[in-house]
C-alpha cells in the first residue's frame, strides 16, 4: 500500500502538527505534501522527512504571514501529483483536502475543521486580529473560496472528524457524513501525583479566542490561585488584568508539564476548541477539568465524573463551576482511565483499521 500524506502548511506547531507527526510515525515511508515549509520553525527531525512543496514556498513572507496568500492555496494544492498512490490522507484545517487524485486513489480527509477562514470568517478575523490590509485582501475572494472549498470536499472519498462538533460542521458545510476518530494524545507521559497543591491551571497559547481574560477576571474575584502556562500575543494584555493570585509561568518545557498538571486542584478551560488536547493531558494526570460546554469538551469531559461543564461563557459561569468543583468527588484512577481512550495507540489502531477497511471496500466495488 503506497500512502501519501497532505498537510496545509509547516510553519507553526499546534494540534494539527501533533496529528501529522503521528501519521508520519504510522506511515513512515509516506511523503508529506504541503504548501510551504519553514525548517527553522519546526522540529529539527522533520528535515529528515520526504517533504514535497508548492510554488508558494518561494513567495515573500510566506513563512511568517501565510494568511496573505489564502486565495492562492487552492491553486497550489491542485498542482501536487498523486499518480501511483493507493491512499492519500489529508490532515486538513485549511485547503489541503482540495488535492486532485485519480479514480484509483482513495482519498481520506482527517478533518480538524472545515476551513475556518472561509466558513467562520468574521469569528476568525476577530480572533486572529487580522490587519486591515489582510482583511481587505481576503474579503473579495471569500465567495469564490467557499465555492471552491465546497467542490473540493466532493473530491474526498471519506471524511473523519475529530469531535462531534466538527462532525456537525462537516454535515452542515460539506453535506457529508463523517466518522469520528479522536486526535492522538500521549497519555503515557502523565501520571497522578502523591500530593495535590492549592492552585488551578491552564496551559496553552495566550490568544484572544481562548477567553483567558474571563478566567482571570473570575479568579481575581474569587482570589484563588491560578497558574497560566504558555506564551502568545495576548500575554501583555492578560498580565495587565491579573491580580496577585494569578501567576504567568511563560513557556513550560514538555518534561515539566506532567508534574504541573498532576499537582493542580483542577484544570480550567474557558474557550471553545475543536477538540482540546490539554484537558486530556490533565485527565491523564488524574485531575478534573472545568470547561466551557462547547466544542471538543462535550466529547471529553463527563460532568460529575471527570470534571464539570459550564454552559455560559462568562465570569459568573466560571465562578459557579469552580465553586461547584469544591464538592466534586475526585476519583483519580477513574479520571486517568477515561483519558486513555484518547491515547496515541488508540488513534493508530482506529486510523489503520479505517484506512484498510475503506481500501478493501473500494477494491470490492472495483471487481
Amino acid at each position: 500500500m503506497k500512502v501519501a500524506l497532505v498537510h496545509d502548511w509547516m510553519n507553526q506547531i499546534g494540534g494539527a502538527e501533533d496529528v501529522l507527526e503521528t501519521l508520519v510515525d504510522l506511515y513512515p515511508t509516506a511523503p508529506v505534501f504541503t504548501s510551504m515549509y519553514a525548517p527553522k520553525k519546526m522540529p529539527p527531525h522533520w528535515g529528515q522527512w520526504d517533504i514535497r512543496l508548492t510554488f508558494l514556498d518561494k513567495m515573500p513572507l510566506i513563512h511568517q504571514k501565510q494568511q496573505l496568500y489564502f486565495p492562492l492555496y487552492p491553486l497550489a494544492f491542485e498542482q501536487h501529483d498523486f499518480r501511483g498512490y493507493d491512499v492519500v490522507i489529508s490532515n486538513k484545517s485549511g485547503f489541503c483536502h482540495g488535492v486532485i487524485t485519480g479514480a484509483d486513489t482513495l482519498h481520506i480527509c482527517y478533518c480538524l475543521t472545515p476551513t475556518r477562514y472561509v466558513w467562520r470568517y468574521h469569528q476568525y478575523a476577530e480572533q486572529e486580529n487580522l490587519g486591515r490590509l489582510t482583511r481587505g485582501m481576503l474579503r473579495p475572494f471569500l465567495t469564490w473560496l467557499r465555492i471552491w472549498d465546497r467542490l473540493a470536499a466532493d473530491r474526498v472519498d471519506h471524511f473523519i472528524a475529530i469531535s462531534q462538533a466538527v462532525r456537525r460542521r462537516i454535515a452542515k458545510v460539506y453535506r457529508r457524513e463523517a466518522a469520528i476518530i479522536y486526535p492522538p494524545v500521549d497519555t503515557s507521559r502523565f501520571a497522578p501525583a502523591n500530593k495535590v497543591e492549592d492552585y488551578y491551571l491552564i496551559v496553552g497559547r495566550l490568544v484572544p479566542y481562548r477567553r483567558i481574560d474571563l478566567l482571570i477576571d473570575a479568579f481575581n474575584k474569587m482570589q484563588r490561585p491560578l497558574l497560566i502556562a504558555g506564551n502568545g500575543r495576548d500575554k501583555e494584555r492578560l498580565q495587565s488584568l491579573a491580580g496577585p493570585t494569578i501567576q504567568f509561568l511563560g513557556y513550560v518545557p514538555d518534561e515539566d508539564l506532567p508534574d504541573l498538571y498532576a499537582r493542580c486542584r483542577a484544570f480550567v478551560f474557558p474557550g471553545e476548541e475543536d477538540f482540546g488536547i490539554a484537558p486530556i493531558q490533565a485527565m491523564a494526570a488524574g485531575r478534573p477539568v472545568i470547561a466551557y460546554a462547547a466544542g471538543g469538551a462535550l466529547d471529553t469531559v463527563i460532568p460529575g465524573q471527570t470534571g464539570l461543564l459550564f454552559a455560559e461563557q462568562s465570569v459568573d459561569g466560571i465562578i459557579q463551576a469552580v465553586q461547584a468543583s469544591d464538592t466534586l468527588k475526585v476519583n483519580t484512577a477513574m479520571i486517568r482511565q477515561h483519558a486513555t481512550q484518547f491515547d496515541t495507540a488508540v488513534f493508530n489502531q482506529r486510523m489503520k483499521t479505517f484506512v484498510e477497511e475503506k481500501l478493501a471496500q473500494k477494491d470490492d466495488h472495483a471487481l
